[in-house]
């Protein structure tokens, strides 16, 4: 029986290497990020009844109507959040499943996560604390519209859920040179890219993308 931690079969290192060079095919470009997605095993991230379609460039239901992000997803607003500098304390708002707070941490000094559902906080700790011991990410159950004022600036502001607009207590947050990365638009979305400048932010709009609402509060 195949099984997540086999090793083998759709769930294998060698099924993990395709995934990249589909990326590759796709545009992504930079090496640190498509390292870091080499080295994340995917498929524990999912159910383990879906884990043979880890691989494959899908978004997975994750309960309570949230789903883990398209590979291809993933590493560009990875790669654009990076933008080829090396990163210091980043922000990840929508935890989820915890897949891209794990691959954030490959490349980042220092990664703050926040979820807003109590379960899928839970079972994000335990896959990246207990499961893969990573040790540079902090999580925190809390509304992610609020971000970490306490622990800001950031170089860095990921958001996995789409607004109108960006939220200017998130804002507030980006350091100097920093770049947010979120979905902007309701039915119809686009990748946005937001950099803090001298003289304040500039905001240029990318693909069409698909993303659960950024909701406020917290739940169960």
């Amino acid at each position: 029986m195949i099984t997540k931690a086999s090793g083998i079969g759709m769930t294998s290192p060698r099924t993990r290497l395709r995934m990249i060079e589909r990326l590759r095919a796709a545009g992504v470009r930079d090496e640190a990020v498509l390292a870091a997605m080499a080295s994340v095993p995917r498929h524990i991230f999912v159910d383990e009844a879906l884990s043979s379609r880890a691989y494959e460039d899908l978004s997975l239901p994750l309960g309570h109507g949230q789903t883990i992000s398209h590979p291809l997803t993933v590493a560009r607003m990875c790669e654009l959040a990076r933008g080829g500098r090396v990163l210091g304390r980043v922000l990840e708002v929508g935890t989820g499943c915890g897949y891209q707070a794990a691959v954030l941490s490959k490349f980042a000094r220092e990664v703050f996560s926040i979820e807003r559902i109590e379960s899928l906080f839970e079972q994000a700790r335990v896959r990246i604390l207990r499961e893969l011991r990573i040790r540079n990410v902090r999580m925190k159950l809390a509304d992610g519209n609020e971000g970490l004022p306490e622990v800001a600036p950031f170089d860095a502001i990921v958001i996995a859920a789409a607004a109108g607009e960006a939220p200017a207590s998130l804002l507030g947050q980006l350091g100097s040179g920093g770049r947010m990365v979120l979905p902007l638009g309701s039915e119809q979305q686009r990748l946005c890219l937001i950099e803090r400048t001298g003289a304040g932010f500039t905001q240029t709009l990318l693909e069409s993308v698909r993303f659960v609402p950024l909701l406020s509060g917290t739940s169960r």
